[in-house]
């Protein structure tokens, strides 16, 4: 298993495993649950998506070519382990896709008086989804204050390799700003 550190690069060599996204939240006095969500963007060569159902969210759980699953969402983020995951199967991956980017919201961030600085343990991992092994990890150790949504890795193409690249680059306008960076 690879612990990765921001901006560290590593090839994938399995076509098909699983992305698990973690975290905790502070008990804080907002009044209200957190509810953070994953999210995948499959992009082109363009840095943009290919169109709007290849982007794969709760409300969305396939790509048209079934290579990005979300298997769900989870609302409370209790318990150990993943809190999220999404199946990837680089063998059906349109052609034309270039990157995935996994993005992790406060869903309703603004209302909530919520934001990434009130999360803890946040990290991003790929295993063999038929052993279980983890191949890799990148926990976020950063300290975000004000932002409301994370870009925690990316899967990306070079030379007909696919590669992840440990991310952990916040925004402030939650899920919104990445929706319109790569539409």
């Amino acid at each position: 298993m690879i612990n990765l550190e921001k901006g560290a690069r590593v090839k994938v060599e399995l076509p098909r495993f699983t992305v698990g996204l973690g975290w905790d939240t502070n008990q804080t006095s907002t009044g209200f649950d957190f509810d953070l969500d994953a999210s995948a963007f499959i992009l082109g060569e363009n840095k943009k998506i290919l169109a709007d159902e290849y982007f794969v969210f709760y409300n969305n759980l396939k790509s048209p070519d079934g290579s990005v699953e979300h298997t769900g969402d989870n609302l409370t983020g209790e318990g150990e382990g993943d809190d999220e995951s999404l199946k990837i199967d680089l063998s059906k991956i349109d052609p034309r896709a270039t990157e995935i980017c996994f993005v992790v919201t406060i869903h309703q961030a603004a209302d909530r008086h919520q934001n990434f600085g009130q999360v803890r343990n946040a990290f991003i991992r790929i295993y063999n989804s038929a052993t279980g092994e983890e191949i890799l990890r990148y926990d976020l150790d950063e300290d975000f204050s004000v932002e409301t949504a994370v870009e925690f890795g990316r899967l990306y193409k070079r030379n007909g390799e696919w590669k992840f690249e440990a991310i952990g680059t916040g925004q402030k306008a939650g899920l919104a700003e990445y929706l319109e960076k790569y539409n």
